[in-house]
């Protein structure tokens, strides 16, 4: 807000009375903020949207420990932070090229899936990543579940994790999932005549307004969050493009089944 205005911090900080380590303290997230704070500041700020001004103080007023936060410390932050984008989205769109979609997958995949991590895991540390990701998919078992839609590619249909009967599981899950109210899965088949940003994996999380989405996309390094408007607004076009692609939801569920047949 303060940079669309064009203010520069010193003059931020002369108006709000404080100092201009407080203003970067604030704005880098180092240091909390209070909802009065929240629309103080945005009200010097000149800021027109008031459905974005409200969803920042909520966000300000949100207090207590969450179930991630048990997490803290024994496994990397950018998986808590995934774990809270999705709790507080108000609808998910995810697309997969070599894996299920986290939410979707079952405990013995999820352990097949780690056990090809580079750094081999000792068998706590494989056990507690396995734990999270299931704790992350009772998302789906909330009263009011957020709406999801997967986009997952065939690519990720014929990658047996864990061989063939823990595949055949995780594909059975997939297609119980998939029945799930608010929940479309559709796939991407190699017939496809292609697809934009076909290398990587990308969970897009819309929030309360369009300001506050957030892109996840797996890099080699780990998960990288985007939420600049210019990112935004491009994800938002290659997940249409996938979208596009896709085969229709009843269809997709066939192709599932067959590839169960034949697993």
């Amino acid at each position: 807000m303060r940079e669309r205005i064009g203010m520069a911090i010193n003059e931020a900080a002369t108006l709000h009375r404080t100092d201009r380590t407080t203003i970067s303290n604030t704005e880098s997230a180092r240091t909390g903020v209070s909802p009065d704070r929240v629309r103080v500041w945005s009200g010097n700020f000149r800021c027109p949207d008031a459905r974005y001004v409200e969803a920042l103080i909520e966000m300000a007023r949100e207090r207590g420990s969450n179930w991630w936060k048990g997490y803290r410390g024994l496994l990397s932050v950018s998986l808590l932070d995934i774990a809270e984008m999705e709790h507080h989205a108000s609808a998910l769109r995810s697309a997969q090229i070599m894996h299920m979609p986290g939410l979707l997958q079952q405990p013995d995949y999820v352990r097949a899936i780690f056990r090809e991590a580079v750094r081999a895991m000792s068998p706590m540390e494989l056990e507690r990543h396995v734990e999270f990701r299931v704790a992350r998919a009772r998302l789906l078992d909330r009263p009011e579940p957020p709406a999801c839609e997967f986009l997952i590619h065939e690519s990720a249909l014929r990658m047996r994790f864990g061989g063939r009967g823990v595949f055949r599981k995780q594909l059975d899950h997939l297609l119980s999932q998939s029945e799930r109210p608010g929940v479309t899965v559709r796939v991407v088949p190699f017939r496809a005549s292609g697809f934009a940003n076909a290398g990587s994996s990308t969970l897009y999380a819309y929030g309360p307004v369009p300001q506050l989405d957030t892109v996840q996309v797996d890099v080699p390094t780990g998960a990288t969050f985007l939420h600049a408007e210019t990112y935004l607004v491009n994800f938002r076009g290659v997940l249409d493009r996938m979208s596009e692609r896709a085969i229709a939801p009843e269809a997709s569920t066939g192709f599932i089944r067959q590839v169960a047949k034949e697993t």
